[in-house]
């Protein structure tokens, strides 16, 4: 027996009407499960971006520093990136079929967007006013108002060529030729102006975006710029930046405390590549109240031999801050010439190695193949974050206040001390967390000096911030080509990142060096550095 829905219709007209009518009802449920699907998305999209936020203020709350804090954000932010480009994607195909159906469209409730910043200008396009009514048709039309939509916009980069032109003149009365000399041009037969050089510059340096890509680029926008002419320029702007860099340098060097950190960069040899070294030194005493301005020196090796900080350090005199990697031994000894480093070891790298071991979520994560939380080790992270929030609060004070207020932390991390060296007593020797306690415990003279001393920091963090580029670049640009390669990244790294430090853009800082630094005198070279650089760049904004 057939159900007499399925019946179909004997006559033609009928089985019109039948087809058009599931038609419409197709349409309307593609419409209904568009503007479903449109719906769940905005839906997605909200609850990751409220996660999102929630996490980032947890962590200004909190002040978790922790790299697996920011990549576990970074990662929500590319999640989310993804969810709003799915959830436009689908709010615009519910629109269209909402269009031939009853259902009515789904319409996104956008976050407010802020206005677009005043220093931008300002281009008017007026559509044309009607000249009569479209109503009476009366010309008769006074104007009421106006309504004005903003749109975003970019205009391509644009090139040109400048035209240096120099006149001669000859006197009648001696009939000597004179002409005005030729303006200085950083690099040889100076084709290239400094804006294109400082881009140049930053492009491969800070962007990571290696000079064929770069060559390639500048080709579809109808500049040839071939891979030996552009290499040729950023060799000619390394040896025009020396002086710059030389006092950089020399300010790192004549710090009280220094964050010490290295990380590998592949160097191209012969049919493979050798796993060298980027080392930095960073000069930061805001920490502490300091005045003297930050910066960050950069050194690359093709191997970490400990000759390599040896040579770097070799005149420097003060507090070393780093990790427990053997190579900075010889700088703490007794006999070292000028004078023995002052040691101060890396509190959080300590307390990774615990938190790897009572990290609940990743644990959560591997289901079956979880290990163990270990209480000893989730203890331990308790009591080295009450050392963080301490120094949270002290975080800019002045040294003196910074020693006065850190009376509790001494008391911490006796109490620590104490626990780690029981709870070691009672532990085998395979076990997890007995690593990370002899970790501590025998360098614990070098954890503990910043009690000893308010410039002392509890983190080498500012070493491994100054290394993430590194990092992250590596993986566009592959490997160095050879050592004087490797030497010159590190070398464009010092420019670039001071002038980070400092709050400056370093395109526009280093467009200004090189149009300027042969006009000025060898002893005006101190002006030029960022920090002098951005009072001098204001001080000129104020007057004009």
């Amino acid at each position: 027996m057939t159900d007499v829905a399925d019946q179909l219709p004997g006559d033609l007209a009928s089985a019109h009407a039948m087809i058009l009518a599931e038609r419409a009802a197709r349409r309307e449920a593609q419409a209904l499960a568009a503007r479903a699907q449109a719906l769940n998305s905005h839906s997605d999209v909200l609850i990751a971006r409220l996660r999102l936020e929630i996490e980032k203020l947890k962590r200004e709350i909190h002040g978790s520093r922790s790299e697996r804090k920011a990549r576990l954000l970074q990662q929500m932010e590319l999640q989310l990136e993804e969810l709003e480009a799915d959830a436009s994607q689908d709010e615009l195909a519910a629109e269209l079929t909402a269009r031939s159906s009853t259902v009515r469209a789904f319409e996104r409730k956008r976050p407010s967007r802020k206005p677009f910043p005043d220093h931008l200008p300002r281009e008017r396009v007026v559509i044309a006013a009607p000249r009569n009514c479209p109503c009476c048709g009366s010309g008769r039309l006074a104007k009421l108002g106006e309504d004005i939509t903003e749109t975003l916009e970019v205009i391509p980069r644009q090139w040109k060529v400048i035209q240096t032109v120099r006149e001669k003149f000859t006197c009648r009365e001696c009939e000597k030729i004179s002409q005005p000399p030729a303006s200085f041009h950083v690099t040889p037969r100076g084709f290239a102006g400094p804006n294109l050089l400082a881009m140049v510059l930053f492009e491969k340096f800070a962007q990571h975006q290696p000079l064929n890509r770069q060559s390639e680029r500048y080709a579809r926008e109808g500049v040839d710029l071939s891979l030996s002419t552009l290499a040729d320029q950023v060799g000619a702007c390394a040896v025009a930046l020396k002086p710059v860099h030389a006092l950089i340098e020399a300010h790192v060097l004549a710090a009280d405390r220094l964050h010490a950190d290295d990380t590998t960069v592949p160097i191209l040899a012969k049919g493979k590549t050798d796993t060298g070294r980027i080392w930095t030194y960073v000069r930061d005493d805001r920490p502490f109240g300091g005045q003297s301005p930050p910066a960050a020196l950069y050194y690359a090796s093709r191997d970490r031999r400990q000759e390599h900080p040896e040579r770097h350090l070799r005149n420097f005199t003060g507090i070393l801050q780093a990790d427990a990697y053997g190579s900075y031994n010889p700088l703490f000894k007794v006999d070292r010439d000028p004078s023995p480093l002052t040691q101060a070891l890396c509190w959080a790298h300590a307390r990774r190695k615990f938190f790897v071991l009572a990290d609940i979520a990743a644990n959560a994560k591997r289901g079956k193949n979880a290990a163990p939380i270990s209480p000893i080790a989730l203890e331990a992270v308790k009591r080295i974050d009450a050392l963080f929030g301490i120094e949270r609060d002290i975080n800019g004070l002045v040294s003196d206040e910074r020693l006065q207020r850190r009376q509790e932390s001494r008391l911490i991390a006796t109490e620590l001390e104490a626990w780690m060296r029981a709870e070691r007593a009672r532990l085998s020797r395979s076990s997890p967390v007995a690593e990370p306690i002899d970790y501590m415990l025998k360098r614990w003279e070098g954890f503990t000096t910043f009690l000893g001393d308010g410039r002392i920091c509890l983190t080498n963090n500012a070493a491994e911030r100054a290394l993430r580029g590194f990092a992250l670049g590596r993986k566009a640009w592959l490997f160095a080509g050879s050592d004087r390669g490797a030497d010159r990244a590190a070398f464009m790294a010092t420019l670039i990142n001071t002038a980070k430090l400092n709050g400056i853009d370093p395109q526009a800082w280093l467009a200004d060096v090189l149009a300027c630094i042969a006009d000025t005198p060898i002893t005006q070279i101190e002006d030029l550095l960022p920090w002098n650089w951005s009072l001098l760049t204001a001080a000129a904004d104020k007057a004009a």
